[in-house]
């Protein structure tokens, strides 16, 4: 018998790592499933591809999850409010993708709000992950990346027309709005900041932003039921009066 007992040790060994193994895999997936937010308000389908594949269609109050990619219909609006209480409203057309979200309100150094608008535009509204870690944040865009300084602002990428097509009512490119703080908006040309009231544009990825000096007629127009301010001034104000400049944004 005792010369069984080394091997009986061994197997024990072989027993608890394979245990610590499987732990760790199971904590890993349930981490990798965990919900970072929901679909406060829709007007329409949207779906939901998630990081295996899979695609599923939403509906109010469904969770979203790091490495989904979400997909606005063509007269879909949908807000997604994160669980660090900030929002993002999608507007119709739109594929935006959530690289890596991570909030937890006692361990700020883990803090990662990354995102990429691949087609179509939002309005993001800055929450406590914003607010206290800044630098954190980053939207990608085929034309530049957008840091925030505690703000609202709004974001549309416009493809740029296929031969014989029509020619889009907005320039293609990247055009930004900022509602309220400041953004800065960088790519391979330079960098820019953009305070409230002020409007942006970024033909490509190696053209510098610009600042442009009036409304070139972006539009954000969710349902009132988004709420009274769902819009803000780019919603409660016609196109014609979009156009005539700053005065259309509340600072």
């Amino acid at each position: 018998m005792k010369n069984l007992r080394p091997n009986c040790t061994a197997i024990e060994a072989l027993a608890r790592a394979l245990l610590c193994a499987v732990l760790l895999l199971a904590g890993g997936a349930a981490w990798a499933g965990q919900a970072v937010g929901i679909v406060e308000h829709l007007s329409g389908p949207l779906m939901d591809r998630k990081a295996d594949g899979t695609v599923k269609v939403l509906a109010a109050k469904s969770e979203v999850e790091s490495g989904d990619t979400l997909v606005a219909e063509k007269n879909t609006y949908a807000q997604i409010r994160f669980i660090d209480n900030s929002e993002i409203t999608l507007r119709p057309g739109t594929t935006f993708k959530i690289d890596n979200f991570a909030y937890d309100a006692g361990k700020p150094e883990e803090d990662s709000a990354a995102f990429s608008l691949v087609k179509g535009g939002l309005r993001s509204i800055t929450g406590l992950l914003g607010k206290r870690n800044k630098e954190k944040f980053q939207l990608k865009t085929p034309a530049a990346t957008i840091g925030i300084r505690g703000t609202t602002f709004i974001a549309q990428w416009v493809e740029p027309p296929l031969p014989a097509a029509r020619a889009p009512d907005l320039a293609p490119g990247l055009h930004v709005a900022v509602l309220d703080g400041m953004i800065v908006v960088t790519n391979a040309g330079g960098a820019l900041n953009f305070p409230a009231g002020q409007f942006g544009h970024v033909p490509n990825v190696n053209v510098p932003p610009i600042v442009v000096p009036q409304n070139p007629g972006l539009q954000f127009t969710p349902p009132p039921a988004f709420g009274s301010s769902a819009g803000g001034p780019l919603a409660s104000q016609g196109p014609a009066a979009q156009q005539n400049g700053v005065d259309c944004i509340v600072r």
